[in-house]
């Protein structure tokens, strides 16, 4: 991975190739704002779609949820956010990060906030998930949503931003389980890093010191990652103790505790929370797969994105753009393949090398080329990115040849 000067090379890749846009730039801009292009869509989607597999949808023990962003004040207040959210400012006094804003109109108006973490939405619907769907202990509810934090220096392109996304899990376990859960979840954080493409071995644990811990966390690990700006926490893996429910249920007053099966007797849960920042993910994602190398005697630049995140599995070429019978045989293989591969392209701007070329910068696993022989015998050539190699598959073989 190079180091000098990669995260101003990683922002101009991103503008210039449709993953990442500056916020409000025809009016210069919004600090701590990023907009999400064409290709940073499809990235951003392919990293969601994973947790969710991984953490969600192949096990049995968990619930998905999407709360709502706005909720009502007294939820904040309860769980320390209004008296405790703040950051120091530079003359020592503390700024309150939420985003707060009001409903109603006039003298109606009620004051409330932005959500500045999805876990909220996610403990007031915890008595929801129970009564509905009628879990056993251990269980968990897993989001994705947008957040909000009145950053005073957003900064580091999308790894600190005003508005961001997260990837949260709350599960839910008896008290003396606690410890074998957080060993579970935090195995599944690394097997995650290798699913999305991490190199083995850039996410680093960092024991949390009580001193430095969330006022509700009995134990916390930072997951690590070495960004071009230097080290700094990509997720975050917690044990929150009753500390939510209990101070919800004696807030609102209604009963959030679970009965035990053998006993009985009613408890509160235990929780664990592995917490992961969309952005910063992706920018970890990014920061890994950017390289510079020569290829054919040329400089190029490359993201060697793993396929499973990569924006584009494969692209479709004719190899001259002004054969109609080569960009219609072309044409022909990308709707075919399109139906078994959504993420594919058809590409003809330009020659062919500067087609490869624009395929490497946006990290393409694979480059499918129709010439002249496809016409005669079916088959096209197949690149691969990482090594510039080429061979001829059989147009019916690229579904099960091309890596997605």
């Amino acid at each position: 991975m190079v180091m000098n000067g990669t995260m101003e090379k990683i922002i101009s890749l991103c503008k210039r190739r449709g993953f990442v846009f500056p916020g409000s730039e025809i009016y210069g801009g919004l600090a701590g704002t990023w907009d999400y292009g064409p290709f940073g869509v499809l990235l951003q989607e392919n990293v969601k779609q994973l947790w969710c597999h991984l953490f969600v949808n192949s096990r049995d023990d968990m619930y998905p949820l999407d709360a709502a962003i706005l909720m009502n004040p007294k939820a904040w207040e309860a769980s320390g956010h209004v008296a405790g959210f703040a950051d120091p400012m530079a003359d020592g006094k503390s700024f309150n990060t939420m985003f707060k804003t009001s409903i109603g109109a006039g003298a109606e108006a009620s004051a409330t906030y932005l959500r500045p973490e999805t876990a909220g939405g996610i403990f007031l619907n915890f008595k929801n998930i129970l009564d509905s769907m009628h879990p056993t202990l251990p269980f968990g509810i897993g989001q994705i949503g947008k957040a909000f934090r009145n950053e005073i220096a957003p900064r580091d392109f999308i790894f600190r931003q005003r508005e961001f996304k997260q990837m949260e899990v709350e599960y839910f376990v008896r008290p003396a389980e606690w410890e074998k859960a957080f060993e579970e979840w935090r195995s599944l954080m690394h097997a995650y890093a290798e699913v999305i493409g991490l190199p083995k071995g850039s996410v680093h644990e960092l024991e949390v010191p009580e001193s430095e811990r969330a006022h509700y966390s009995k134990r916390t690990i930072d997951f690590e990652f070495e960004y071009p700006f230097g080290r700094k926490e990509l997720w975050g893996l917690a044990y929150r103790g009753d500390f939510d429910l209990t101070a919800h249920q004696s807030s609102s007053g209604v009963d959030l505790s679970c009965a035990d099966e053998k006993s009985g007797t009613r408890f509160i849960p235990h929780v664990i929370e592995p917490s992961f920042g969309v952005d910063r993910t992706i920018l970890a994602i990014l920061s890994s797969a950017y390289d510079e190398d020569e290829l054919g005697g040329e400089k190029r630049v490359v993201l060697r994105l793993k396929s499973s995140v990569a924006p584009i599995k494969a692209a479709v070429f004719p190899l001259l753009k002004n054969k109609s019978e080569l960009v219609k045989k072309a044409r022909e293989v990308f709707t075919q393949l399109k139906k078994e591969i959504p993420q594919i392209m058809f590409d003809d701007n330009g020659n062919i090398g500067k087609r490869y070329r624009r395929q490497d910068e946006i990290g393409t696993p694979s480059c499918i080329t129709v010439d002249f022989d496809t016409l005669k015998d079916e088959t096209v050539t197949l690149r691969d990115r990482d090594s510039g190699q080429q061979h001829r598959v059989p147009i019916r073989e690229l579904p099960k040849t091309i890596p997605i």
